[in-house]
């Protein structure tokens, strides 16, 4: 059983395995720098060093480490600029998770702002070909959207059309977040419903292409549209339908980070703890 949260990487990038280790993860996401900004501090040899060592002296395992792009980048813009931008920041994080032996970066799928869904498919699937070509073993995984607005690979049917046109296949993989999964439509609020959902995801994209799960109740409503994370068990989704999906994902041996706010009602320690009891 994988299982961890976004953690900080403030001071330097190793401290991120010492946030995990604080929080009994034993799977963690990160942004290799600061996710607000266009400008990314060079890794040095030193951090790098430091990052790996302690990596392994955690016994937290490769494969249940992620690293997620910054928030910036839109790779279905229809603005040649803003588009040749974004798959440069994609590219550089890939060269950065290779630095760090990070083998998974998740990225979000962008906006075609207005163009409309095929035209932004179309700028989404070139953009992550190009950047597809790098040369090392870090996967990209596709998130799933919630479904907002301009928005692309929401449906499991759409994202299932992206994934199936992406070379080399084995550069590319998934990330399910649950929270948008939810409030784009997929009901995961049952155990059964839990069952249906994936079985849908299963006809459209694929279980064995899926390498890591978001783990994060909802703020919103069902098929809302509001891409706003909540506490394990405490939102819409909730205890039963979280735990439904914990015990899915842990037996296919999916890694699972959770993406939950910190605030007075929880904190990363609390919901990693919850997330361990429903399991």
């Amino acid at each position: 059983m994988q299982i961890g949260c976004h953690v900080s990487i403030s001071g330097s990038i190793d401290k991120a395995i010492d946030n995990a280790v604080e929080r009994e993860c034993s799977a963690f996401q990160i942004f290799t720098r600061n996710p607000r900004g266009w400008a990314a501090k060079e890794l040095v040899d030193y951090d790098i060093k430091n990052f790996k060592e302690k990596l392994k002296a955690s016994k937290i395992e490769r494969f249940a480490t992620c690293a997620h792009m910054p928030y910036l980048p839109n790779l279905s813009s229809p603005k040649d600029e803003g588009f040749e931008k974004s798959v440069n920041s994609l590219i550089e994080e890939l060269e950065r998770c290779g630095k760090l032996g990070i083998p998974y970066l998740v990225t979000h799928l962008g906006s075609h702002l207005g163009t409309g869904e095929e035209v932004g498919m179309k700028r989404l699937v070139k953009g992550l070909t190009k950047a597809g070509q790098v040369k090392n073993d870090v996967m990209i995984l596709l998130e799933n959207t919630a479904g907002q607005k301009n928005s692309v690979g929401a449906d499991f049917a759409q994202l299932g059309e992206i994934f199936r046109q992406l070379k080399p296949a084995n550069k590319f993989g998934i990330c399910f977040d649950t929270c948008h999964a939810f409030v784009s439509g997929y009901d995961l609020r049952t155990e059964n419903d839990v069952k249906e959902t994936f079985k849908e995801f299963e006809k459209h994209v694929g279980m064995e292409n899926l390498k890591i799960l978001h783990l994060n109740d909802a703020k919103g409503e069902l098929g809302c549209n509001l891409d706003r994370h909540y506490h394990i068990g405490l939102g819409s989704i909730g205890a039963e339908g979280m735990a439904a999906v914990i015990k899915l994902i842990t037996k296919k041996k999916i890694p699972i980070v959770l993406e939950t706010p910190i605030d007075d009602t929880r904190d990363d320690f609390e919901n990693v703890r919850i997330v361990k009891e429903l399991a």
